[in-house]
């Protein structure tokens, strides 16, 4: 009687159960393979690739971060941790509170469709270096417009800061993350040709190319972390391509080994998605604390010590997003913050805020102790001084830089100077293609992209302090 009289309260699962979106993930992948009934009934024993302490650490890194946030419009966090060269998943916090009713814990943020914002542009500009671009090509970052689907409105990309920047080359456009540098490159590129490159590495959710236009390379297309993991993998592998791998061992009820893996010693063993050349560019960029001085100044939350780690920030142009991913040759860890919900964040939370301190504390719990770990240079790689404006060898007196190239593709031809062009008396800026009236020859040092835009250097520019705000860095 008394029994029968006892309440009964129902929960779905105990609080007590350890990484509770991993494990279910896990569950998962196991019943796609042996079938639910065999999973929940056969007694199998699975070993997987957990870093148990790793994974509590990440935990309370999430869960802290959006404390300290303070920000009640962003209501949820993720993490993810890899092992790039072995695919080996070390921590997985899908969301900041499994049991967390409501705002719909449960979910799994590290398998979720979201967009990637700026996150994604490695890929395009890898896709850029593989078709012979290079770290120095210069793209001219001013207003521009790009011809769109019939019966819209042309595309007009701007920047997050609402500035225009005038020549910026690759090495500085991706490392500072500028919009209209990156459309460019897409442009030059083609959707497919970037979709081709992402689907190789790793990412399946970009289906047929009709479907994106040239904002995909801002963040136009749903990605998830595991899979934009894996494809950072690619590069912290040097090109070599190892898919996820959160399953060790599993045998069943009698101790029979059904199924095992044995990580590789080397990416060697993956499959070359890249070049050499190309993962090593893109990884050194990434890691150029100087290179993104202008967005981001060279005391960020992105730089970690000493230690020579590549990372890309990512914000969707609404908001409801927030990444940042950064790896070593042992490591690749994402962070993203945002809501379950998908509603928009409010308040500062771009760049090198949300997920980048986070992203940091996780990172910089990986490295203690360890000893910095720079990407290994090709042997196809070669060093050059060129013009800072141009990317072309030196002549004349323009200012110089370093810069990195596969072989084969660095320049040959010198930079030609100042040359003579028709000025605008009234703006004192390049006339426009077909003026006549109120022109003036000049000399001026001239820099022209691979898209035909044209940049007087050394010409007034008022309108770099122009539009509004667009998709944050």
């Amino acid at each position: 009687k008394e029994a029968k009289s006892t309440k009964l309260k129902f929960s779905k699962i105990q609080n007590k159960i350890l990484a509770p979106h991993f494990v279910f993930y896990i569950k998962e992948l196991l019943v796609q393979k042996y079938g639910q009934r065999f999973v929940e009934q056969g007694g199998l024993n699975v070993t997987t690739t957990l870093d148990l302490d790793l994974q509590e650490y990440a935990e309370a890194s999430v869960s802290g971060e959006l404390d300290r946030l303070h920000n009640p419009t962003v209501t949820n966090g993720a993490a993810l941790v890899t092992k790039p060269g072995t695919g080996e998943i070390l921590a997985m916090v899908g969301s900041r509170n499994y049991f967390d009713d409501t705002h719909d814990g449960n979910v799994n943020v590290t398998i979720s469709k979201r967009q990637p914002g700026s996150s994604i542009k490695p890929i395009n500009y890898a896709t850029g270096l593989s078709k012979g671009y290079t770290a120095a090509t210069p793209f001219v970052d001013q207003k521009v417009c790009f011809a769109n689907i019939a019966g819209q409105a042309p595309y007009c990309p701007v920047n997050y800061d609402g500035k225009f920047h005038g020549v910026q080359q690759m090495r500085f456009a991706l490392a500072n993350s500028f919009n209209i540098p990156a459309v460019k490159m897409l442009k030059l590129n083609g959707v497919d040709s970037m979709i081709a490159t992402a689907s190789a590495m790793g990412i399946s959710t970009f289906d047929s190319p009709d479907r994106y236009g040239l904002s995909l390379t801002l963040g136009g297309g749903e990605v998830m972390m595991t899979e934009m993991a894996e494809a950072f993998g690619v590069f912290a592998n040097g090109g070599y391509r190892i898919p996820l791998q959160p399953i060790l061992r599993v045998s069943d009820n009698k101790g029979k080994v059904m199924d095992e893996y044995k990580p590789p010693q080397s990416p060697i063993f993956g499959k070359r998605i890249l070049d050499p050349g190309v993962a090593f560019i893109i990884s050194e960029i990434l890691r150029d604390n100087g290179a993104r001085g202008q967005a981001f100044g060279t005391n960020s939350v992105l730089q970690i010590g000493n230690f020579p780690v590549s990372v890309k920030t990512g914000t969707t142009n609404d908001y409801r997003d927030n990444w940042t991913i950064g790896y070593t040759p042992s490591y690749v860890v994402v962070a993203w913050v945002g809501n379950n919900d998908n509603k928009p964040m409010a308040g500062i939370v771009s760049g090198i805020t949300g997920a980048a301190p986070m992203w940091h504390d996780i990172m910089a719990h990986l490295l203690e102790g360890t000893k910095p770990e720079p990407p290994s240079r090709p042997d196809d790689i070669v060093g050059k001084i060129v013009c800072s404006t141009s990317g072309l060898l030196p002549g004349g007196d323009c200012p110089t830089r370093f810069e990195y190239f596969i072989k084969g593709t660095e320049p040959k031809k010198f930079d030609p100077g100042k040359q003579k062009v028709f000025i605008d008396k009234s703006t004192g800026d390049l006339a426009k293609q077909g003026q006549l009236d109120n022109i003036e020859e000049k000399e001026q040092v001239i820099v022209t992209d691979p898209t035909g835009d044209r940049y007087c250097v050394d010409c007034p520019h008022p309108e770099l302090l122009s539009p509004t705000p667009s998709s944050p860095h």
